[in-house]
Order: structure tokens, then sequence, then C-alpha cells
């Protein structure tokens, strides 16, 4: 009986699993674009110096041996950015604040239940992974990570390229960057990013008679456009890449990216 409830919760979840629309919270959707202030990632930038580590094409995240005192760190910054209000920022410094809240905030749950399998193993019974809870407030307002990604930086942007840079603690992720965002580097490290993960089994893997392509090409299938734009999209960081109209396929590893 045990079996079964299990295969049944491992079933829903899987079947229930859908990516958010992109749909605009239009509270955010407000920028100084005279404030010359930028905000400091550097607490964050910490975190990642000290518990990033390569290998071969993951950036693993070392979550076993963050101390206590490293810990606070990253607890200082999530308060940090609490009492920021983005909205009173340049639209490129509040991209660079929503990509990098969004990716200490998954660091911080991992944390928080730690030794876990996958980030999926977070959230309620019925629930496939944390992603819909109310984790942080930001200006009065109650935010879950799906907010941040499809209710902010997605409608706001309109840029693909949001899905190289927000990490969800995966080996199937794109991965997190051992830089913190900032207003300055936002496009390079966006480029950097599509490009190590298209050029990534993980992106895209070759096969003799089928391409195998990451889920997310998949589930966000409405920020890459058609299959032939979603090519020219993939052509653009991987130049070799030849037309193809053979099989296609999706994958994704949930288990977790860490060292």
């Amino acid at each position: 009986m045990k079996t079964f409830i299990s295969s049944l919760l491992l079933l829903f979840s899987f079947n229930t699993f859908a990516a958010p629309k992109s749909e605009l919270w239009s509270y955010w959707n407000v920028s100084n674009e005279k404030n010359a202030t930028t905000i400091s990632h550097q607490y964050w930038q910490q975190t990642l110096d000290k518990y990033l580590i390569t290998r071969g094409e993951f950036t693993l995240f070392d979550y076993a041996h963050v101390t206590d005192a490293d810990e606070r760190t990253l607890n200082s910054y999530l308060r940090q950015m609490s009492r920021i209000d983005p909205r009173e920022y340049k639209k490129s410094e509040q991209y660079a604040y929503w990509v990098n809240l969004y990716n200490a905030l998954t660091v911080k749950l991992i944390l928080m239940d730690y030794p876990i399998e996958s980030i999926t193993k977070l959230g309620g019974l019925f629930s496939f992974g944390p992603w819909d809870e109310e984790i942080i407030t930001v200006a009065g307002k109650a935010l879950t990570l799906n907010d941040i990604e499809h209710r902010i930086l997605r409608p706001i942007w309109n840029d693909p390229r949001t899905h190289y840079a927000v990490n969800c603690a995966s080996l199937g992720c794109p991965n997190l960057q051992p830089k913190a965002f900032t207003a300055r580097n936002s496009d390079k490290l966006l480029d950097k990013a599509a490009t190590e993960f298209i050029n990534s089994d993980k992106g895209v893997l070759i096969k003799e008679e089928n391409v195998q392509l990451s889920s997310i090409y998949d589930w966000f299938a409405i920020d890459f456009g058609s299959q032939q734009q979603l090519f020219e999209h993939l052509k653009k960081y991987r130049p070799e890449l030849k037309p193809f109209k053979g099989d296609i396929r999706y994958d994704y590893n949930w288990k977790l990216n860490q060292q």
C-alpha cells in the first residue's frame, strides 16, 4: 500500500508539473532610470566564491560544507535584498537583483532541508518542489520563486536567456554562474551561460538519428518560438549545429547539483 501511494504521488507530481505561463505582475513593472545607485551583491558573491565547484560540464554547490557563519552571511544578503524596493532602481539593476535573489533563495531552501536528493522533494504533500511557496517579502509583497521568474523576469524583460540565468539546484539546470549578476555584466553573463548550456550534453545532445534537448526548450517553447526559431537560437551559441529534421527528445535531470 505504501509503495502504491508513493508511486501515485510521484505520478501526480510529474503529470501535474507544467511550466507556469509568463504573466506580468504590473506592480513590479516600474523603474527609476535616473537613479544611478547600484545594488551590492557582495555577500552573494562571497557565497559563490566559497562553495561553487566545477566538475566537467557541471557547476556544483558544496551544500554539505556550508558553515554556520557562511549561512548567516547568506541570510544577511537575503535580509538586505528584502529591504530594497527594486522599483526605485533602473531596469538593468532590477534584472540583476531579481536573478541573484532567485538563486540565493534557492540555495537557502536547499540548505534548510539538506541533505535531500532533489529540490522536487521540497514543498507540500502534493507539491512538485517549493516554487509556489511564499518565501520572501519585498516592497510589501510576499513572493514565491515562480512569482520572480514567471511574473517578473520573463514578462518584463522578454529575454529567453533568463532561462540560463535562474538556477533550480538541479543537474539538468543551466549552471549557477560563478559571478553575481550586476547591471554591467548581465548581458555578458547571459551569453556565457547560454553558450555553456547549449554546448553541454544536458542542453543539446546530438545523436545519430535524433537530438536530445533539455526539457527547458519544451516547457518554455513559447519563449523560444517555432522549431526553426529555436534552432536559430541554438546555432547562435553553437554555430556548428545543422538544420535538423529528425526526432527531438527532451530530458531533464532533477538530481541535486551537489558536490
